[in-house]
């Protein structure tokens, strides 16, 4: 099942099921997918039959309408950093330690707003160093303390796509604080479709995303990295989390740059991952971060080729 937010003018928009090609979409008496979160055993039954309708050829047009994110502010938003290839190259760039064993990285950041997936993205100077990253993300519905990572799989009802802005010459700063970001991470995006997770078929496994993440910058392939290694499935994720406080219904969890150990091959789903890999080669970056009028396009499909999350496709601009 897809379901996305239609931008009606609302902080919040109005919740929509939409067909398996993306093309078609039925309106829904649930009002929004933050009260079908919170709501998800009465509000499944209902957006399940809406599906099983479009499946049937039922539905309008979705070429008319203005999708916003998904969830277009969430009351909690929580990121790692899953992924040790992309993990150990920054430790190598930048002479950090790892983190403990079976501990995985995360963070907290901003949650009252989510880019859609086709807004432009203003921020305020080139030099902050901007970069994209292209993660996969779920969201849950309320995850009680304490759950364990096989309980956690069963409170992830979402999958999403996510661009992960950063501001890459802000974050050593804060870094050296020891109390996270403020102004290296502004608000991120996320692509026009939330889906259960059946919709991946034998894709979604382990707790992962075993599909590629393209990515293109200025029409130029960039990266095409599989989801699947990471080292902490979501459910850890999820359950890493919990393990102090519950999970309101609705937060979304995020999987870090996705990235591969063949990297040099695959490429890469953020800018700081190449320019790594080219100080490690080369002895110096020569890649550039973004510039004011710069693209970015990102998509996930299904290996037969078919829509799954729709693609995040975003230009740059000055604030």
């Amino acid at each position: 099942m897809k379901l996305a937010t239609v931008d009606d003018g609302t902080p919040d928009g109005a919740l929509a099921v939409i067909s398996a090609d993306g093309s078609r979409y039925l309106a829904t008496n649930v009002p929004t997918l933050q009260a079908a979160i919170e709501g998800w055993h009465k509000a499944e039954p209902t957006l399940t039959g809406l599906a099983a309708r479009l499946d049937a050829g039922e539905g309008e047009s979705t070429h008319s309408l203005v999708f916003a994110a998904p969830l277009p502010r969430a009351w909690q938003w929580l990121d790692g950093s899953a992924y040790r290839s992309h993990g150990a190259l920054m430790e190598t760039l930048f002479g950090t330690e790892p983190p403990p064993p079976g501990r995985p990285l995360m963070y907290q950041g901003l949650s009252h707003q989510f880019l859609s997936a086709t807004s432009d993205v203003p921020l305020p100077r080139e030099e902050d160093g901007i970069d994209f990253e292209g993660e996969f993300g779920i969201i849950t519905d309320f995850v009680p303390m304490g759950v364990t990572p096989e309980q956690a799989l069963g409170h992830i009802k979402l999958l999403v796509q996510i661009n992960d802005w950063s501001l890459r010459a802000l974050a050593p700063v804060e870094m050296k604080t020891g109390f996270g970001w403020i102004h290296a991470k502004p608000a991120c995006s996320l692509a026009p479709f939330a889906v259960t997770p059946d919709e991946l078929g034998d894709a979604w496994r382990d707790g992962r995303v075993h599909l590629p993440l393209t990515v293109d910058w200025n029409g130029v392939r960039f990266g095409n990295a599989e989801g699947g290694p990471m080292e902490f499935g979501f459910h850890e994720l999820v359950a890493h989390a919990a393990s102090t406080r519950s999970l309101c219904a609705g937060t979304i969890i995020g999987s870090g740059t996705v990235s591969n150990s063949n990297f040099r091959e695959i490429g890469s789903a953020c800018i700081a991952e190449r320019r790594g890999i080219e100080m490690l080669d080369e002895g110096k970056a020569r890649t550039g971060f973004m510039r004011f009028g710069d693209r970015v396009r990102m998509e996930c499909r299904l290996r037969d080729g078919r829509v799954l999350f729709g693609a995040i496709d975003q230009k740059v601009v000055k604030a």
